[in-house]
């Protein structure tokens, strides 16, 4: 076994807790799965055309969260910090049933994700994994907003930065090697939001289920949560666990360096349509071979299936 070979989870976890825009209590178990499955959602509360999956093309909403839908309407929404979970811990394969449209909320990070995953251990098989190789870069700016992907031999990163007016907020970047670096602050950053923007959220019949239990809130310079921030960059670091949910909505892992500033779900999910719009943007890479090193400096030993 080794981390060339796909992974899924050891065995059940389950969730429990309030949608953070529909107000509603979800549950929700993940499963493990046979190498090549993907990720699948199953709505349990449905009886059929129950399956949905997360792929980019699925995207059908990306109004301050990501909602996936399949051929018959059925949704799956909020699913972007649990992707990023996955993502960064090395999931390739997983069924997860839930039994309502919104994935819970929790305390509005991948904390809780991550640690009960953690409890359980994942399940390594003997099938190569397969990445995303990034041959071209793709820009896509809109007004003071813009994403890049670039092509990279070896490592895949994401640099983002978010400017607010707020001044407790203010302008943070951070820069992440999702294959090498610690991501535990980055798993950790919750939500967030500011104080004057609830209303405007109320009047779009969402943030039915938000709290001071599962997202940040500002109000001018003040953090109304009790105990403040997790890490000194947790509004940028939570923006960056958003894009990796966001990115893995590829079907795979991404070799790539990815720049983002201002940006958010619509972007990233743009960002993947163009890429995915010529076969020439990119290269599906099956991993050959016993041992990898932390980066992919044994590219010879890649091997192109598409």
């Amino acid at each position: 076994m080794s981390i060339l070979t796909q992974k899924t989870i050891s065995d059940k976890v389950s969730f429990s807790g309030v949608g953070i825009h529909t107000g509603k209590i979800t549950n929700l178990s993940i499963y493990p799965a046979l190498p090549n499955t993907g990720i699948i959602f199953k709505r349990i509360d449905l009886n059929k055309n129950n399956l949905v999956y997360p792929i980019y093309n699925n995207v059908t909403d990306t109004t301050l969260c990501t909602t996936i839908s399949n051929e018959y309407g059925v949704k799956v929404s909020t699913i972007e910090h649990l992707l990023g979970a996955l993502y960064g811990i090395g999931i390739d394969n997983a069924l997860i049933e839930i039994d309502a449209q919104e994935v819970p909320i929790l305390d509005g990070s991948a904390k809780n994700f991550i640690e009960t995953i953690k409890k359980v251990g994942l399940d390594f098989s003997e099938v190569p994994i397969k990445i995303i190789k990034i041959n071209k870069c793709i820009n896509i700016s809109e007004g003071d907003k813009f994403i890049s992907i670039d092509k990279s031999n070896i490592t895949s990163d994401i640099e983002f930065e978010i400017k607010y007016r707020n001044n407790l907020i203010g302008t943070q970047k951070n820069k992440i090697n999702i294959l090498e670096d610690n991501l535990e602050d980055i798993f950790n950053s919750r939500t967030f939001c500011l104080f004057e923007d609830i209303k405007k959220l109320q009047k779009l019949n969402l943030g039915k289920g938000g709290s001071l239990d599962n997202a940040i809130v500002v109000n001018d310079n003040k953090i109304l949560n009790e105990n403040g921030l997790r890490n000194e960059m947790e509004f940028v670091n939570h923006k960056i666990l958003d894009c990796m949910g966001d990115l893995y909505l590829s079907g795979y892992k991404i070799i790539g360096t990815v720049k983002c500033s201002q940006g958010g779900h619509y972007l990233t999910n743009k960002l993947l349509r163009n890429v995915f719009s010529d076969k020439a943007n990119y290269s599906l890479i099956e991993i050959k071979g016993k041992q990898l090193p932390h980066t992919f400096s044994n590219y010879h030993k890649l091997k192109s299936i598409a």
